[in-house]
């Protein structure tokens, strides 16, 4: 029976970096950032979807999803952006429940579950267990405006629209203190998946 773990942090707190570990050592990485952009594709239903309910006009000529246009739709608009999510949430669970069931059929010990919004999607009844990547509040501000080239308020303003990373490890089954440096957080890695008897 494979084991299904979850895999979330909030910007800037280097889960990508964890994912990408993950994948080094052979893990199976489900990733609910690829699954989005694989959903609204050229020929996929949720793209026909988002047509039909925001206009051809939100489609590039190439017929691909015009993000920017898309975007600036949804960005002050509650309304919209609703409709938006009750079209893409659905579609990228499938994906990623197909992504699954293809990686248990070919014999996967342990699926990695890499959702950004684990916690705030409510999305935790598709995994096993948690896995937390953690920085303090200085450090995730600090490496969100050098990694965007933000200043500090829209950085804040990014870092609010999540749930704090405070909450998200007080609920998780582990977590990873990337506060550190690469070999610390690796090495913790392998402690979790060593605990947790988990093979590729």
């Amino acid at each position: 029976m494979a084991v299904i773990i979850g895999l979330t942090g909030s910007i800037a707190s280097g889960k990508s970096t964890v994912s990408r570990l993950l994948q080094e050592l052979g893990y199976t990485i489900v990733d609910a950032d690829v699954a989005a952009r694989k959903v609204v594709e050229p020929g996929q239903p949720a793209l026909q979807q988002i047509a039909e309910a925001f206009g051809e006009g939100i489609l590039l000529p190439d017929g691909s999803l015009d993000r920017a246009k898309l975007g600036e739709r949804i960005f002050n608009n509650e309304e919209e952006r609703k409709k938006l999510n009750s079209i893409i949430h659905p579609a990228v669970r499938q994906f990623m429940k197909d992504e699954k069931e293809a990686a248990i059929e070919a014999g996967k010990q342990t699926i990695i579950m890499d959702i950004p919004l684990l916690y705030e999607s409510k999305l935790t009844w598709m995994v096993g267990k948690v896995i937390v990547v953690y920085v303090d509040k200085d450090t995730q501000l600090q490496r969100l405006m050098a990694r965007n080239q933000l200043d500090e308020d829209a950085a804040k303003a990014r870092i609010a629209s999540q749930l704090p990373l405070a909450e998200k490890a007080a609920q998780a089954d582990a977590v990873i203190d990337n506060n550190g440096t690469i070999e610390e957080t690796k090495e913790q890695l392998l402690r979790i998946l060593r605990d947790w008897q988990l093979t590729p």
